[in-house]
């Protein structure tokens, strides 16, 4: 996927203001193949917890459908580890069955060190994670 900082520096700074709890949202990427990040849309983490996220599905629906009215498809889910390097648990694992393709991209906060962000997809049937470059663009 190809972000803009802007973007990113939204999704870090989403994370920031809850750097107690697991923050998510959701990627939009244009609809063309480059996979290039179009907009940060955030959702709320029905948890409110450190240790794992969950959107709402009647949020996640109409946050998909905000994508997909406005041209674009869901290119990543993104969320927060408070206390870990940016990194899948098993849990981002287990839930990433549900959404095969779509990239994950986490912001470790782990203590005392800046937020990092990686990206990586999962392969749901064999449970393989692999780190894909986020390419950043200026802007």
């Amino acid at each position: 996927m190809k972000i803009s900082q802007a973007l990113l520096d939204e999704v870090v700074a989403h994370a920031l203001e809850d750097p107690g709890n697991e923050v998510c949202g959701l990627i939009a990427v244009a609809d063309d193949g480059q996979r290039t990040a179009t907009g940060v849309l955030r959702a709320t983490n029905i948890h409110a917890s450190p240790m794992k996220f969950e959107i709402d599905p009647m949020e996640l629906l109409a946050l998909h459908n905000q994508i997909e009215e406005q041209g674009q498809v869901l290119g990543a889910i993104y969320h927060s580890h408070v206390r870990s390097p940016p990194y899948p648990s098993q849990t981002d694992v287990n839930f990433a069955r549900s959404w095969p393709g779509i990239e994950w991209l986490i912001v470790g906060l782990a203590a005392g060190e800046e937020p990092e962000t990686r990206s990586y997809l999962i392969d749901v049937d064999s449970a393989a994670i692999e780190e894909v470059p986020i390419g950043v663009k200026p802007g």
